[in-house]
């Protein structure tokens, strides 16, 4: 049959860092498959997880291993085999108590097949020494203890074997112990960094939205002065319109001027009314020098209007690509304080 997977999860694999065994290293640039495989031959448990073609947990769960969760997402487990301590990044809390809920299940069956091959060692041992007995010269079977005495000195034999494995089993255990502690207490210092870190990305927070509500400000104040550019055009419109007007009406007036120069022409009797008409075409004419000298100033009033919607324009350009600056650099900075709120 082989090995065949009995609980199946996904998370993200940390493995502690060899050099300072106090970093998380990720093992995994995403959350990848974590499974509980058993073994029916050989009556062996292993978590395995494989990212691509490359294996990044081969964990034989043995009696002594213990799994602890260290946050409501996150737990942990030493392998001395491995010589490393693996970590799990789950997504909910749900699934790291069904992981942690699993190992212990597993573990509680790598005890007992332990317990079953001591068992079978035992048994087997103790028919040895049973054959040799029978099978021994005839002196040594005249010499050889009553069946209760073979009896107590086989449960002896097992109870010093237990004692033996317990003894081994509590300096694995107090190693183990002494691993553990030592982690939790670089996972502490790691999260009393991380809390530094967030405190400090929450300052400049902060200097950002008051740079944001600053530039808000002054996009508020940009705003204004482009209403006071658009009130400036429909100036400017109305000022042509006039423009417009008065040469209209200095056209009527030279058509007039015209028609007066022209009936002086053709109306030789009218002499005596020359010097009426002579003096209505001076007022004509002081009136179209007038005209032009609106005329001029208007010109000359659009001009700087169009000098000062240039020069307001150059400036409004200036602040909005500083803006845009501003703005691409708050977005790096949310994203990256994104970032490691997932992290964490």
């Amino acid at each position: 049959m082989g090995e065949q997977p009995i609980f199946t999860t996904r998370a993200h694999v940390f493995q502690i860092d060899p050099s300072t065994k106090k970093n998380w290293v990720p093992a995994s640039k995403q959350a990848v498959t974590v499974s509980y495989f058993y073994d029916v031959t050989r009556n062996s448990y292993r978590i395995i997880s494989v990212d691509g073609a490359k294996v990044i947990i081969n964990s034989t769960i043995t009696p002594n291993m213990t799994f602890t969760k260290t946050s409501q997402k996150f737990g942990q487990w030493a392998d001395s085999r491995a010589n490393t301590v693996f970590g799990l990044g789950f997504s909910t809390e749900q699934h790291l108590t069904k992981f942690a809920e699993k190992f212990l299940e597993v573990k509680e069956a790598a005890r007992l097949a332990r317990d079953d091959k001591s068992q079978e060692k035992t048994e087997t041992s103790s028919n040895h020494s049973r054959a040799s007995s029978v099978n021994g010269t005839d002196d040594e079977k005249a010499s050889h203890a009553s069946p209760a005495d073979t009896h107590l000195k086989s449960e002896n034999d097992k109870l010093k074997i237990a004692l033996t494995q317990s003894a081994a089993n509590v300096k694995k255990w107090e190693v183990e112990l002494q691993t553990l502690r030592e982690s939790n207490a670089r996972l502490t210092t790691a999260l009393q960094e991380s809390a530094a870190s967030v405190e400090q990305w929450k300052r400049q927070f902060s200097i950002c939205r008051d740079e944001n509500d600053r530039l808000r400000g002054k996009i508020e104040e940009l705003e204004e002065q482009c209403s006071e550019i658009n009130r400036e055009k429909e100036s400017n419109t109305q000022l042509k319109r006039r423009i417009e007007d008065l040469e209209s009406e200095l056209r009527e007036k030279e058509t007039e001027l015209k028609d007066l120069r022209k009936q002086s022409e053709i109306i030789p009797q009218l002499m005596s009314e020359c010097e009426y008409v002579s003096e209505k075409l001076e007022a004509a004419e002081r009136d179209n020098q007038n005209l032009e000298d609106k005329v001029r100033s208007l010109k000359t009033d659009i001009e700087e209007s169009k000098f000062r919607q240039r020069h307001l324009k150059g400036e409004l350009k200036s602040f909005l690509e500083v803006l845009d600056g501003k703005i691409d650099d708050l977005h790096d900075f949310r994203r990256g304080l994104s970032k490691l709120g997932s992290d964490n």
